[in-house]
């Protein structure tokens, strides 16, 4: 019952700040792209502007969390970790019925409805994101852990490929 609540807790305040317009504050904005080649620019300023509150957020709590052992790489895996869903092109509305029929629906239709009527296909891109993103990651020649974590953000613990205690740090900045 606690990871429910839990859950659900935290993709209510995820929909609450998603709703509120805006780009993140123009510091905030700065400080990510100083962090970010030219091709993850070009990502970042394809994702939404929730996305990118978001994202900011993270990485400003990784960066406070970790102090000086924050490296450029994972600030980049907190900025860029949601990144694939830029593909699926859902705004917040959309991306909430997409959560919810994810709860019900097995996970092994997603690549079902990858081939089905445009709204299957959108929400089978949704559910996908962390591969996709990684894909999109992989292809800007980001840091291995930008690509990796992007893949494993919503993996349990034990299936992270990246060092346990830094996708803990990573998982609990994006989970606040």
């Amino acid at each position: 019952m606690g990871s429910a609540f839990t859950e659900a807790a935290h993709l209510v305040r995820r929909f609450f700040g998603a709703i509120r317009p805006g780009p993140p504050a123009a510091a905030d904005a700065a400080w990510a792209l100083q962090h970010l080649t030219a091709d993850e620019r070009a990502l970042w300023h394809r994702m939404s502007r929730p996305d990118q509150r978001h994202a900011v957020q993270v990485a400003r709590d990784v960066e406070a969390v970790l102090g000086p052992d924050t490296t450029t790489p994972v600030i980049v895996a907190a900025l860029m970790h949601d990144v694939g869903k830029v593909v699926s092109e859902l705004r917040t509305p959309s991306r909430v019925a997409a959560t919810l029929v994810w709860a019900v629906v097995p996970d092994q239709q997603a690549d079902a409805w990858l081939a089905g009527p445009p709204v299957r296909r959108a929400l089978a891109l949704y559910r996908r994101h962390p591969e996709i993103g990684e894909e999109l990651l992989r292809a800007a020649g980001a840091p291995e852990i930008a690509a990796t974590w992007a893949a494993d953000h919503h993996k349990p613990a034990d299936r992270w490929r990246v060092d346990r205690r830094l996708g803990q740090v990573l998982k609990d900045c994006d989970d606040d």
